[in-house]
């Protein structure tokens, strides 16, 4: 009996233990990230494209002081921040011109990629100017394509950037729905913009699995842009723009700030 109790007691402190050692390796995790240098990859959702303010130095970058990665860094103040991210980038493209500044001393690493791969403007431009079932058509091609060949483009990223930062925090962010439906909206019809929320479930599913099998942080920025979508009436996403039409169909610095921010900021 008197072992009994004392395999008990023993137990408890090993427990109580094991949680503390958890807990501080969380912290530490976190601390490491505030303060190790951080490096921003991705597209223009994480370059900013649609929030203005961009920085001159940029270029077609389009790298902008109201891009979550920017805000993130100002309020975290890592030591080192490296914004390479680039407008139109596809995952060939960060594999070749933005894993630079990444290194041991990585502390967190953001990025959204995929998109341009799958196809993205050319569906948006499709289903703006054909018929539905061109859309349609349209989606399910970039569907094939998220199923048969993004998922190793992204494994050829993730597994760059774990070999140059192994001790980084990686936070992959995804994408967010573009239409509020089952409300009167001008332009597409409900059945072009129930296709493209489906389209962006779809590449944010495969998106996720493939950060998950790597241990990667998958940012959902679905949850914080809801009731901000297109035709919602407080949109966080510009809608088509002839005068800029870059910056159609991405986040305003208002999606920046409240859309993707507070992902990163949580998920890091």
């Amino acid at each position: 009996m008197r072992r009994s109790r004392i395999a008990v007691f023993v137990s408890s402190i090993l427990l109580a233990a094991g949680t503390a050692l958890t807990g501080a390796t969380a912290a530490q995790a976190s601390q490491q990230a505030a303060t190790g240098g951080y490096v921003a990859l991705g597209d223009s959702y994480s370059s900013g494209v649609g929030s203005g303010s961009y920085i001159s130095s940029s270029g077609d970058c389009k790298r902008s002081t109201k891009a979550y990665p920017y805000l993130w860094a100002a309020a975290h103040s890592p030591s080192t921040f490296d914004f390479t991210a680039c407008s139109g980038a596809r995952t060939g493209d960060v594999l070749s011109g933005q894993l630079g500044p990444l290194s041991t001393a990585t502390g967190l690493v953001s990025i959204s990629i995929g998109g341009n791969d799958a196809g993205f403007s050319d569906v948006m431009t499709t289903c703006v100017l054909q018929s539905d079932s061109a859309c349609l058509s349209r989606i399910n091609t970039a569907k094939a394509y998220v199923d048969s060949t993004l998922p190793g483009q992204l494994d050829d990223v993730y597994s760059a950037i774990s070999a140059k930062a192994p001790n980084a925090q990686v936070v992959v962010l995804g994408y967010p729905r573009f239409y509020k439906l089952g409300t009167t909206c001008v332009g597409l019809s409900e059945t072009k913009r129930t296709a493209i929320n489906g389209a962006a479930d779809y590449l944010d599913t495969a998106i996720n699995k493939v950060a998950a099998d790597h241990g990667f942080e998958f940012g959902d920025v679905r949850t914080t842009f809801t009731g901000h979508e297109l035709c919602s009436g407080s949109a966080w996403l510009h809608s088509l723009n002839l005068l800029n039409i870059g910056e159609s169909y991405h986040p305003t610095a208002a999606g920046q700030s409240g859309g993707y921010l507070p992902v990163l900021t949580s998920a890091a």
